[in-house]
């Protein structure tokens, strides 16, 4: 055997440690380390190839590792690695784990002085073993020359035998090998630690850090330190990924430029993976290959060395497809895949763009689904914004309408500088509302500044401004409103000289206007004026189909900033989702996947996950509305939306136990607005 690395005086061990929750197989399985037995156990399972020595002082994870190698024909007798790649091959591998190597770095350096003077060095390797950067005191990294513990030199448990790189690469785990415990003769003076890092963008292991050195560096606490670089090494790829991810989406933004509505794309990096797509493009994948899914981290395309080849095959299955490289800085850096429908050639990808076009690109992109119903509304947004007059959304809470009103201002751009202002008639009170729609005159009431200030139409002149909750507005303050629309003007209070503007007016409301202005609570001229054109927005209970798109939508958002991995939800799960009314609508969705990637402790979603009050309404609230809903639904000439949302609240309201606060939450609305609702509909709890 070869001698250890540096003399050292051992020193007392734990008498026992148990394998942990955390994953970690942290002492024998029956007892502490005994090297005489375990060198026993190891020369009876190389005689009679059984696996256990007296006493069972091996533990479980090395058992299991001395007959992998044993299977994978590795020498028993070997003094080390004995695969060891060419210095091109190491040049190729580096920059192959350009990322890793950096990310590595940084952790290396934080170590640097733990490290100096305790006998023990730190590598970090790929995914197959192979070591691609070193670290640590000087004098254990010149004595692992003798087993060949350094660059380039592959530690594969199929190579090597059991080892701390090895064996963590084929268990996924954290793990230690001391000494007797190394398949190999010659490694049996050595002790290592090593912790698998993780891939943030699919969790796949791509590499190892590793901590070796003499047999008497092992330390309990030694295994925390392997597991801490991991997950900085891991934190500072994901800090990479970020920043990578951030500069192929502005790469690709920068390429596409108009495209027919329903077109997806995808984002892969320059290893070919996936690293962003669109829900339209999880779609379109879905038709062309039954039964798979798009995955982030996928590698959908394999660039030899990370360039782009001069001819590059399409994807296989996929009819309609486009792809383009994606150049940063004059190099290479990934390629976006465009995807058109079934039958329908992939709009050509030009390098040009504008921030007309890059607005609406995303604008219609953050509306997410492919229900007809849906389809259709957003195709009549977008005729509507080729004219000038003001349009009314209608639709419930929670429905999407800012994101519709987002949809009209990029669908009307003709620069993309024009602007975008948005208010909530019903976040402020009725005195200040006059000042903020249309400014003051210096003085003009109390609280008025002395310089006077400019009102949201005046912000917006030449843009778009969309006002929320419309039929919050005061009566009184509704005519100034309509001389607005009528004169393209607009009066700072207390003040008579008008100021020429030219907005264009998107209103935003949950009531029936038209029998809110039929009952006198909004004004009829107000109402026929905003009201010319009018665009319904779909609950989410009409868009079927749409669940699935929505759910990966928001499990892919949060986990991405959340630095997690993405929840999975059982079959049963989505089954009854998709059954689920949404009350609350897309803004529910949304906050359930929030609140369940926080609460999720090992990421899968099952029933009993779901909150008790959306299990309860899908079994009992769909019963009990079923008659109002048929009569709803079947397009009685009643207030449609009215009645939608008196129903809305009194669930809301009983889901909530009656607490007003908790209700309005719920509902996306201020506890004030619901107090105003409730006495319009008079409401008795």
């Amino acid at each position: 055997m070869t001698k250890p690395p540096v003399e050292r005086r051992l020193t007392a061990l734990p008498s026992r440690m148990d394998e942990g929750e955390d994953g970690v197989d942290h002492a024998a399985d029956g007892a502490s380390y005994d090297a005489s037995a375990t060198m026993k156990a190891w020369e009876n399972f190389l005689d009679q190839n059984r696996p256990t020595g007296p006493g069972g002082l091996v533990r479980s994870v090395i058992e299991r590792s001395w007959q992998r190698s044993a299977v994978s024909g590795v020498n028993p007798r070997g003094r080390g690695s004995e695969l060891i790649v060419s210095a091109d091959e190491v040049d190729g591998l580096r920059r192959q784990n350009g990322g890793l190597i950096q990310a590595a770095g940084k952790t290396f350096e934080r170590l640097a002085d733990i490290l100096g003077e305790t006998a023990t060095m730190v590598v970090v390797t790929d995914q197959r073993g192979v070591i691609i950067d070193t670290a640590g005191d000087r004098h254990i990294l010149d004595a692992a020359h003798d087993i060949r513990l350094e660059i380039g030199a592959n530690w594969g448990e199929a190579v090597t035998g059991t080892n701390g790189i090895g064996t963590a690469l084929v268990t996924g785990r954290p793990v230690y090998v001391r000494a007797a415990e190394h398949f190999c003769e010659g490694v049996k003076s050595w002790t290592c630690i090593g912790a698998p890092i993780r891939n943030p963008l699919d969790g796949s292991v791509v590499g190892v850090v590793d901590f070796s050195g003499p047999q008497d560096i092992f330390r309990s606490h030694n295994i925390a330190l392997g597991m801490m670089a991991a997950s900085h090494i891991e934190l500072a790829l994901a800090d990479q990924l970020r920043v990578e991810r951030m500069q192929l989406l502005e790469l690709c933004l920068a390429r596409l430029q108009g495209g027919a509505r329903g077109d997806g794309f995808v984002i892969v990096d320059r290893q070919g993976r996936v690293i962003h797509h669109s829900d339209t493009a999880v779609a379109r994948w879905r038709h062309a290959h039954p039964g798979s899914e798009l995955r982030l981290g996928e590698q959908l395309m394999d660039f030899k060395g990370g360039n782009w080849p001069d001819n590059i095959a399409g994807l296989p299955g996929v009819e309609s497809q486009r792809i383009e490289p994606l150049v940063h800085d004059g190099a290479f850096s990934g390629a976006v895949l465009l995807l058109g429908p079934t039958g329908h050639p992939a709009p050509a990808v030009r390098a040009g763009t504008s921030q007309a076009a890059t607005a609406l690109r995303a604008a219609r992109e953050a509306i997410v689904g492919e229900s007809a119903v849906l389809i259709e509304a957003i195709e009549r947004a977008e005729r509507a914004a080729q004219g000038r007059g003001a349009i009314l959304l209608e639709g419930e809470t929670g429905v999407g309408k800012e994101l519709f009103a987002k949809l009209i201002h990029a669908a009307g751009l003709t620069t993309g500088k024009e602007p975008f202002v948005t208010f909530n008639c019903g976040a402020v009170s009725k005195d200040l509302l006059g000042g903020e729609l249309f400014g003051h005159a210096p003085g003009a009431f109390t609280g008025a500044t002395r310089e006077g200030r400019a009102g949201r139409f005046e912000i917006a002149d030449s843009g778009v401004l969309s006002l929320d909750e419309i039929g919050e507005m005061p009566l009184d303050l509704q005519p100034y409103l309509l001389r607005i629309l009528e004169e393209n003007a607009v009066y700072r209070i207390g003040e008579a000289r008008p100021r020429p503007i030219n907005v264009r007016l998107i209103a935003s409301t949950n009531r029936n206007l038209k029998v809110e202005a039929a009952e006198g609570r909004f004004r009829k001229d107000l109402y026929f004026r905003i009201g010319a054109v009018k665009i319904t927005i779909p609950p989410l209970r009409n868009r079927h189909g749409d669940i699935r798109l929505l759910l990966h939508h928001f499990n892919s958002r949060v986990a991405t900033s959340q630095g997690t991995e993405p929840l999975r939800f059982q079959p049963a799960v989505i089954d009854l989702l998709e059954r689920y009314e949404w009350p609350g609508n897309v803004r529910e969705v949304r906050n359930l996947v929030e609140s369940l990637s926080l609460m999720a402790v090992d990421r899968t979603v099952g029933i009993d996950d779901l909150p008790e009050d959306l299990i309860e309404d899908v079994q009992h609230l769909r019963e009990a509305g079923g008659e109002a809903a048929e009569r709803f639904d079947s397009g009685e000439p009643i207030a449609r939306i009215d009645e939608a949302e008196r129903r809305l609240i009194e669930r809301t309201l009983v889901a909530s136990g009656g607490n007003t606060s908790v209700a309005a939450d719920r509902l996306g609305i201020s506890r004030s607005t619901l107090y105003r609702k409730l006495q319009h509909y008079r409401a008795r709890l």
